[in-house]
């Protein structure tokens, strides 16, 4: 898959980076800001997006899963600290969420499960425990 990564904090940005590559996987960009991250989109298709919910810029993740979404047919993972809010939001922005503080295997876990997701239309292995997934994904796939 090719993946983006939205975030602000080097330190978790490299170690997201080397989670993805270590995973067969190609990280087409990383961004720390909206706009960064919107022309990143548009330069380069990805699969999926780890999509920080608070940049340098602010709350801009919401925005950016919506046009990844919609304009991009791009899956969206969420990471943040505070995640009840953006699962009810806007449903099909963002297929799910993982919450900070992140590890290794959470991250490898949810981009697996969701890589099989977008492969298959459904789910064939039991949810991460890590990854919490919106309704509307939930019901897309079948997770029970």
């Amino acid at each position: 898959m090719k993946i983006l990564i939205t975030e602000d904090e080097p330190i978790l940005a490299d170690e997201l980076e080397t989670i993805v590559t270590e995973l067969g996987h190609h990280v087409v960009g990383v961004a720390t800001t909206l706009k960064g991250a919107l022309l990143l989109a548009e330069q380069s298709a990805c699969d999926l997006a780890l999509v920080d919910v608070y940049l340098r810029d602010g709350m801009t993740g919401p925005e950016i899963a919506r046009h990844l979404a919609k304009s991009r047919h791009a899956a969206v993972i969420f990471t943040t600290s505070s995640p009840a809010a953006y699962l009810t939001d806007d449903p099909d922005s963002a297929c799910g969420v993982l919450v900070k503080p992140l590890s290794e295997q959470s991250v490898k876990s949810a981009i697996d499960f969701v890589n099989e997701c977008l492969d298959s239309g459904r789910a064939l292995h039991p949810k991460p425990r890590a990854l919490q997934l919106s309704p509307a994904y939930a019901d897309r796939w079948k997770v029970a």
